[in-house]
This record gives C-alpha cells, structure tokens and sequence, in this order.
C-alpha cells in the first residue's frame, strides 16, 4: 500500500530553512533526475500471514541489466522475529540535506506494522548485503508514547526521525499519531500536541517552504489487520479525511473532509519542486486522485481530478468492482504521475503539466481480477461481458494486482509488486499465498507517454528458498521520487 509510499525527508525544525552546504542525495529534483542507473532495489518481503513461520525479510535484488545476477534476488536479511509484516520503508537522512556533509544516507527505517518493532538497517557498509543495526522494540514505544502499528518514515534535518504510527496497542484508531526516534533510534516521544490526533493515520509528506505538513487515513488496525470488511466503513473504522499540521509545531490547523469522494484516502505526494503549494492523493476504496492546494488564506481545499470508474461485474462479492487506487507516485520532473488499480488490474500514467487537468498518456494491464482465465467478468451496459489480456513473462503469468510501484531517477523505468498486506492478499488475491508475488519492470515513454513491459526482466518471489513470499515496499539505496523532498 502504500503505502507507501514512504519518504525519508530532511527538513529543519527551526522553520523549514536547509542544514547545509554538501551531503546525501540530489542538489535539487532535475539534478537527481541525471543521477546514475539504478542497480540494486531493496524489497521488504513476507511470510506473515501467509501461513509460513517464517520471518520476514529485506531482499536485495539486481535490477543492473549488465550483471550477470540481473532481476534475481542476491541477498536476503532475515528480521530476527516472525510476524512483523514489514511493510513500508523510509531513509534516516536524504536529499533535503544535501547541502551537509555530516549527513549521512546510512540506515533504512523499516518498521514492522502488526509487530510494532522498528529495524534500523545498515545499508552501507555492503550495500548489496544490509546488516541489521538496531531493534527499536515495541514495549518502549508504548511506555513512551502509547503508540503502536509504524507505518511511514520521514528523517528530519535534526537528525531525528518521524514515523506515523495507526492505532494503540489495541488497534483502535483513537490516539494514533506521529512517533519521534533520535539519530541513533532511540524513543523520544510524540511528536503532535496533545489532543491534536489525526483521526486515522496512514501516510504523510510535508511541504517545508509552506511550514506544512499533510497526513491521511487508513483505517482502524483492529479492522484493517482483519482483512477488509465494508461494513465496517459505514460503521466508522476507516478514514476519509486529510489532516493539515503546522510544520514543525505538531498543531493540527485543519481537517478536510473528503467524503464519499475520498474514502481511504492512503499514499499523499506534494508535487518535488519545493516552490509549489499543490499535490494529490489517492483515495482507495472511491478510486479517485485528488489534487490539494493551497488558499490565499493559509488553508488547504481539495477537488477531484480523476475518477476511476466501478466496473459492473459477475461472479465476484459485489455486483461493481472499484479499481482500489493503492499507490501512486511523480515523476521527478512533475511531469507524469502513475498509479495504479489493485483490484482492476491496471498501471496507468497521466501528464500533469497542468496540474488541474491531468491527460491519459498511458494505461497497461499487468494483472488483476479481470484478467483472461480469471472466473470474474466484467459487464456492459448490453449485458454482455469481457476480461483483460494480461502478457506472462518468461513463460510465466501475472498474479495478483498492481500494487506499490518505484520509479527510476530518469524516469524511464518502473517497478511494481504484487502484494499489498497480507490479510487483504490472501481475501483478493488468495494465489499469491501459494505462488507469492513477483516484480515487474514497465519501459516509459517520458516523451510522448507510453508503457510497455520489459520481457527480460522478472523477480518471482515464489522461488524463495523458505517457499513463496509477499513483496511490497520497493527502495533504491541512493534515494528516489518517493523517499526524497527537496527545500
């Protein structure tokens, strides 16, 4: 899910003025845009849930064509517990210190959603074989600040780290809120003020120049960890709201109702260049991206920019089908974004110069529940019915939808899993338990919009050597679109 998307982002606590003067990453989006090919993709990869007591773990896979280990796994850190569900990834230091050559892109945050533990990961000792560093354990997280469920990562110019955390020990929603580590990931406490709460967590990114920061809702963990039951959304276990924070104050300042038009809203992305006050979220289970912006005023209002429409269909648990928007991302020139439909099937890639008015410019099938073979239909308006042409791979056919995707600095090559939390794969997806996920590459067109599957290029994960598992959260050791925010 989005995830996820997560972001490791650096921005100073002092007001949202840059640490520096030389350091991680990219001087700005367009200088990261010219940076070196991506050639290793960490992926957090599963067995709870899936039956298997296994533990989870981080696989280091080679996506450098000319290697000869190229789209395989070549390493895999098993997490010393089983039943964390690790899910999403954040850096501890990024692009937005730059300019600080004591910062340092050393450690990824990878925190166990239904566990509660936190790993600090060494990435760069070996970069092709990250060693595990530290436990942040979930009973001082709950003494400290009675938070449970991490989700998102973001790193602070301080040194610190921030983490959205999605309910109580209990897995009520109430409480939720933001989780403050130290440089060396010890507990330091809240980070929102008191009685300022979302009223679900899920993801956030913040926009320093505009001393803002914007978190969105998932749902209850007691509800969500369970599968997905829809009606618990009429009985109010999931969100539709955005929060607006006064960065870095931690004081709620605002809360947008998105409505129907907004439920579930998950992964939220400002646009990359520092200086513009827009971005857009996707909102899950109404299947809609929503553009926010700023007000003269200092307040934040909303509009939909793109509907996905519920296709009718036979043979499944509901008589229509949301296209489920799970994730989505920018291109680091702001000028594409792509997200995908989960439960449809399809990747898809609009132009956004303008930001109001976003242009289909590519659309692909990858998997899904509606694909050829698939006993799910869906129908016409004249009764009759129809499914989608999904192309194997290798020899090899499609599982699951598409889920979390990752994007090359360049822009010209996407990554995407399969899985998006295991209760929810094995209700929607049940063959993945059996067969596990796999990642694909998509070619982009970043001229004319375009998508089209790299046949040479596949990562199954249902070749493990402890049996098939589920991948999500994708990162590049040097930073990308997702993990980056630049001031």
């Amino acid at each position: 899910m989005a995830t996820g998307t997560v972001l490791a982002t650096a921005v100073s606590n002092s007001g949202g003025k840059s640490c520096c003067k030389s350091g991680p990453g990219y001087a700005s989006p367009l200088a990261a845009m010219s940076g070196p090919r991506e050639k290793l993709i960490y992926v957090t990869a599963l067995y709870s849930g899936t039956g298997r007591e296994k533990p989870d773990y981080l696989a280091t896979v080679d996506v450098d064509p000319n290697s000869p280990t190229y789209s395989s796994v070549i390493h895999r850190l098993k997490m010393p517990y089983i039943g964390d569900e690790l899910h999403h990834t954040g850096w501890n230091s990024c692009s937005s210190c730059h300019g600080d050559a004591s910062a340092d892109r050393r450690f990824l945050v990878l925190p166990g959603l239904i566990s509660g533990r936190i790993y600090a990961i060494d990435t760069k000792t070996d970069p092709k074989a990250p060693s595990l560093y530290k436990v942040v354990e979930p009973k001082e997280i709950l003494e400290k600040t009675g938070l449970a469920f991490p989700h998102t990562s973001h790193c602070l110019a301080t040194g610190d780290m921030l983490v959205s955390c999605l309910g109580d020990k209990e897995g009520n929603a109430k409480g939720n809120g933001f989780l403050l580590l130290d440089s060396d990931f010890n507990v330091k406490s809240r980070w929102d003020k008191p009685g300022h709460s979302p009223m679900f967590g899920y993801d956030f990114w913040y926009q320093p120049r505009f001393n803002t920061m914007i978190s969105t809702s998932w749902g209850a963990p007691k509800s969500f960890s369970k599968g997905f039951n829809l009606q618990h959304v009429a009985d109010g276990l999931y969100g539709s709201h955005l929060h607006i924070y006064k960065w870095p104050e931690g004081e709620m300042k605002q809360i947008i109702d998105l409505g129907n038009t907004g439920l579930l809203p998950l992964e939220i992305r400002f646009l990359h260049d520092p200086s513009k006050d827009i971005g857009y979220v996707g909102s899950a289970l109404s299947s809609n991206m929503i553009r926010f912006f700023r007000n003269s005023d200092d307040t934040w209002s909303h509009e939909v920019v793109i509907s996905v429409k519920p296709l009718k269909v036979e043979n499944w648990i509901l008589p229509e089908m949301p296209g489920l928007i799970t994730d989505f991302l920018i291109s680091l020139d702001d000028k594409f974004f792509y997200f995908v439909n989960w439960l449809h099937g399809d990747i898809r890639q609009y132009n956004i110069e303008d930001p109001k008015n976003p242009v289909l410019t590519g659309q692909i099938w990858v998997g899904g529940l509606l694909q050829k073979g698939s006993p799910v239909k869906a129908v016409r308006e004249d009764g009759t019915t129809y499914q989608f042409d999904v192309p194997q791979i290798n020899g090899k056919s499609l599982r699951g939808g598409p889920q979390m995707i990752q994007l090359s600095l360049d822009g010209k090559r996407l990554y995407a899993t399969n899985s998006l939390f295991s209760a929810w794969d094995r209700q929607f997806y049940p063959e993945l338990m059996d067969k596990g996920s796999h990642i694909i590459q998509i070619d982009v067109d970043t001229e004319k919009g375009g998508l089209s599957i790299n046949p040479d290029f596949f990562v199954d994960f249902g070749d493990e050597p402890d049996g098939p598992a589920l991948a999500h959260e994708m990162r590049y050791p040097g930073g990308d679109c997702t993990s980056d925010i630049w001031i």
